[in-house]
């Protein structure tokens, strides 16, 4: 008698499953909201974050965080300090740390362009975001100058008043269209 197979040529058909946007880089990992407001955002540059294994797996699960870090050249290299990087959940004992200062990836005429525009008296490095771009980290990098309270005072009325008449002018359309 012939042995039966339980061998099936078919194959099993292959889940559809939508990629997780962060990972896709259609949203962002991390945005320093409170930059915009506490700094006029000068000029941006893009640069790559030298990173650990589990850091890119804990960026992907959205425990970054870039509240209070900012960047510093030093000695012709870029860094960023004090962004907070959660560990990982999966991790092991050889997991990364949440504060360590990462090296910026930047060619050498940026280097030149930061360093020159942060030597300026009240301008700094500000991280504005983190994205993925083909499956790697990039973090914005914003030259940025303190707001003083009446700067912040005077954009909050600006922004109110674009809200009040972007409001007339829905109000206005909204009567004429009967």
């Amino acid at each position: 008698m012939p042995r039966q197979t339980t061998h099936s040529n078919v194959q099993a058909p292959q889940k559809n499953r939508p990629r997780d946007p962060v990972a896709a880089g259609e949203r962002d990992a991390a945005v320093n909201r409170a930059a915009s407001h506490n700094y006029f955002l000068l000029d941006r540059f893009e640069a790559g974050v030298a990173l650990r294994g589990t850091e890119v797996k804990s960026i992907r699960e959205g425990k970054a965080n870039l509240k209070d870090s900012y960047g510093i050249i030093k000695d012709g290299e870029a860094f960023l300090l004090n962004a907070h990087i959660g560990p990982y959940s999966h991790g092991n004992s050889s997991n990364h740390e949440a504060l360590r200062t990462r090296k910026l990836l930047l060619h050498q005429e940026e280097i030149r362009k930061l360093t020159s525009q942060t030597q300026i008296k009240g301008h700094t490095l500000i991280p504005t975001r983190l994205y993925f771009r083909r499956g790697k980290v990039k973090c914005e990098l914003a030259v940025a100058k303190g707001k003083q309270d009446w700067d912040k005072r005077e954009t909050e009325r600006r922004r109110e008043a674009d809200r009040e008449a972007r409001a007339a002018i829905a109000h206005s359309k909204g009567k004429y269209a009967k």
